[in-house]
């Protein structure tokens, strides 16, 4: 696929395989035949996507180790690996400002959401009959932290459901 190139001053010098002033090229291996270009682009880029998503899960959760030789146990730990990865997405919800649209969210990896929220230098302590988490003066996400804890202690019973812990639901 050869698509012309934007116009733009001060653009880092970024080498190509097939590199012209004017065009930029995309080159696809296919067996699609007597398919049009454009659906050929548009079912890749499509794939690509679910592509880096697989690939998180058998990296950061672990998706791709087969612990066991049976294949029950092997079962078990694929549907406990699938239980983290979705709950490290509904984590990112939940923690999401309060009046961000949905096309502004952005894909935060495992492996990032980890380092931010599960090893970090914290304390916990009671004190005044309270138990407390204390944290480093260095972590850098103590707010998000914060309010994080803040909506989790929120989730309160409302009959047989839960009370909305954000004022704003999420919209399409």
């Amino acid at each position: 696929m050869r698509k012309p190139k934007p116009k733009q001053l001060n653009e880092p010098e970024q080498y190509q395989l097939f590199d012209t002033p004017q065009y930029s090229y995309r080159v696809f291996v296919t067996n699609l035949e007597e398919t049009p270009i454009d659906a050929i682009v548009g079912f890749y880029r499509q794939r690509a996507g679910a592509e880096n998503l697989i690939k998180e899960a058998n990296n950061d959760a672990g998706l791709a180790a087969h612990p066991s030789g049976r294949w029950a146990l092997n079962c078990v730990h694929f549907q406990l690996a699938m239980l983290a990865y979705n709950l490290n997405c509904w984590l990112m919800l939940f923690n999401r400002e309060e009046q961000v649209k949905t096309e502004d969210l952005r894909h935060t990896t495992l492996a990032t959401s980890r380092l931010r929220f599960l090893f970090l230098a914290a304390k916990i302590v009671r004190h005044a009959g309270a138990v407390l988490v204390r944290y480093s003066d260095h972590y850098a996400e103590q707010g998000t932290m914060g309010r994080l804890m803040d909506r989790l202690r929120a989730i309160v019973s409302n009959g047989n459901r839960f009370a909305p812990v954000l004022a704003s639901a999420l919209r399409l």
